[in-house]
């Protein structure tokens, strides 16, 4: 499906929920009107650990951190010797805790950020079990994307150090541990994640080279660096390489081009539409999260249906925009300034927010587990391209309370194998009555190296349909994505009631979603992409073998040495294992099938396996 190039011009997206001055004012159970925004910047570009406070210079970060939350960030890095990478590691450590609520030093959860801070207090001793609580180089990667202070953050080398190095460090400056000055780190990921992201290691090596002032051979800065060095620089390549793919990826979703094609999927929009609204036991008096909002669509359902509060997130800040302003015709916008208990069918209960689902917690308050129902949008074509499922199952595991409803709530991966006439075969076999299926055989052969993306005809199914891979979202982990399934294709009955051989050129999936009756009790429905139902916007995805395989029915008489699959000796069933992971470029992914056919009198013949990325 080709999508249109993203509109340039993006609108301001954020509506403010509550202020924390509102907040602190008010007494009382913390609930959903206790929220807050950042709002607006304020100040220069350093975000404070703690708290939404912005300085211009670390000094000036550090001494807020100090006074007001009792994190003296220069006394740690002296008391326990700290280099600058376990600086880094300090810093996304604290930032991760505090976005999950908890105290950085004694591990204590709070229901939110004005109590959290309220509690910080001065650290009698750092180690648990000897070891410092942010020692995993996990904490190496930037916990917030383009976090300024990491970029900016240097540490004061000790003076004998600095006299026995002969040169004085300047502030953002490492050595290279040969007595010439290195490029400084965010510098040098700067200059490399300019370029294309897809292949880091070679932009790596080429641009960490260090310079001798005596004209020696430069070498590579990777051979000097230790472990710490080369997890940092390239955890750090790597998000930035990711940022590049979910700018992209964003920006596809600002077309109004591809809202109009999902929003005109009827088969799509009914499904959801009748899975919220048929189910008022669920929806009615609901806290609603919406992840990947788009125009809205789902979260107006949802207010319809009774919501009491409505929040909307999507990471296209030109999407956010429209939906707010959606929201906003409709009369259903929340306005901050209204103070008044949400109350069922009441107007002003939708808040969009302009984010990803896992920087929610950056750019608003929210009470943990703090939804009655997480809805989204989320497939991609062969269900799990785009990857936008792992978004769901964070905000499933951060922002959804215990028992709550997710919809949908399943899903699985089916398949089937297909004839000639999911090819383009029969197309170029007779053109205004001539014959160029010379041309056909070369498209057909072109298929089996890239996934199709097209409608298969139910009549073009050959055999009988398997089921790959079933996903439990309610419960399932995002490593589950990754998975691999073994199943076995016959002959459909239609099929097989047709005399002499059946060709089988590939293996076609689809999906189906359901809102099953563990959620949706009044009315649960199913949302499927088979080619046996009415055709959706997701197509099914084609998978062309390298040549066709015979297939027919069991009692087919057999050549004495022909291969399996072939028309001397039809096989009677395909066995086949399908592969389908993430891919090393984000929201894409690998899928590879092995086929083996199988003969009545058991004769094997296996192709090699075909490697496709989606």
């Amino acid at each position: 499906m080709e999508r249109s190039p993203a509109d340039k011009e993006e609108l301001e997206a954020e509506e403010p929920l509550r202020s924390e001055e509102e907040e602190d004012e008010e007494e009382g159970e913390e609930g959903w009107d206790d929220w807050c925004s950042d709002g607006e910047d304020v100040g220069g570009g350093l975000l404070c650990l703690f708290c939404s406070s912005r300085f211009d210079a670390e000094s000036s970060l550090f001494e807020h951190c100090a006074a007001e939350h009792c994190f003296d960030f220069h006394r740690i890095v002296k008391e326990l010797g700290l280099d600058f990478y376990s600086c880094i590691k300090l810093i996304n450590f604290v930032r991760s805790e505090v976005a999950e609520k908890k105290c950085w030093s004694c591990g204590q959860t709070f229901s939110s950020n004005t109590e959290l801070c309220s509690h910080l207090h001065a650290v009698a001793s750092y180690l648990i079990e000897g070891k410092v609580p942010w020692e995993d180089d996990v904490y190496l990667k930037p916990f917030m994307e383009d976090d300024s202070l990491l970029h900016s953050l240097s540490i004061d080398e000790d003076d004998d150090e600095d006299e026995d190095c002969g040169m004085s460090m300047e502030r953002g400056q490492c050595s290279a541990g040969n007595g010439v000055l290195a490029e400084p780190l965010g510098n040098t990921l700067s200059t490399i994640s300019e370029r294309n992201g897809s292949d880091i290691s070679p932009q790596f090596h080429e641009e960490c080279t260090i310079g001798s002032t005596q004209g020696e051979d430069r070498e590579s800065l990777a051979h000097e660096m230790n472990d710490s060095h080369l997890k940092v620089a390239r955890a750090s390549v790597n998000a930035k390489a990711i940022k590049t793919v979910d700018d992209n990826y964003f920006g596809s979703y600002s077309s109004f081009g591809i809202h109009r094609e999902m929003l005109g999927d009827k088969v799509r929009t009914d499904v959801y539409r009748d899975a919220i609204l048929g189910n008022p036991s669920l929806l009615s008096g609901a806290t609603v999260l919406d992840v990947g909002c788009g125009t809205g669509i789902l979260s107006l359902f949802a207010a319809k249906a009774g919501a009491s509060r409505v929040v909307a997130v999507d990471g296209s800040a030109k999407m956010a925009s429209v939906a707010t302003q959606v929201a906003k015709n409709n009369g259903l916008l929340y306005d901050e300034n209204v103070k008044a208990e949400p109350k069922q069918g009441s107007a002003q209960l939708i808040s969009v927010v302009h984010t990803r689902a896992e920087e929610l917690n950056q750019k608003i308050q929210v009470p943990q587990n703090g939804f009655d129902v997480l809805v989204s949008e989320w497939m991609g074509y062969c269900l799990l391209y785009e990857s936008m499922l792992s978004s769901v199952l964070y905000a499933r595991d951060h922002f959804l309370k215990p028992g709550g409803a997710i919809l949908p709530d399943t899903a699985t991966i089916l398949g089937a194998g297909f004839g000639k006439g999911g090819t383009s075969l029969p197309f170029w076999e007779n053109v205004y009555g001539f014959d160029m299926s010379c041309i056909g055989k070369e498209v057909t052969s072109t298929s089996a190296r890239f996934p199709v993306v097209d409608v298969l005809s139910s009549q073009d199914i050959v055999t009988e349909t398997a089921v790959l891979h079933s996903f439990d979202l309610a419960s399932m982990k995002e490593s589950e994505m990754d998975f691999t399934a073994s199943f076995e294709l016959r002959l459909s009955e239609s099929s097989a009631t047709v005399p002499g051989v059946t060709w089988c050129y590939g293996i076609v999936l689809w999906f189906d979603t359901g809102f099953t009756n563990r959620f949706c009790k009044e009315k649960p429905v199913v949302l499927s992409t088979s080619p046996f139902s009415p055709p959706t916007h997701w197509s099914q995805t084609i998978f062309t073998f390298e040549e066709p395989i015979a297939m027919a029915k069991e009692e087919s008489a057999l050549g004495s040495s022909a291969s399996a699959g072939t028309d001397d000796c039809p096989a009677t069933m395909l066995r086949s294992r399908i592969s389908i992971v993430r891919a090393s470029e984000h929201r894409s992914i690998d899928i590879s099938v092995e086929t083996t056919a199988i003969s009545s009198d058991g004769r094997k013949h296996s192709w090699p396996v075909q490697i496709f990325n989606l």
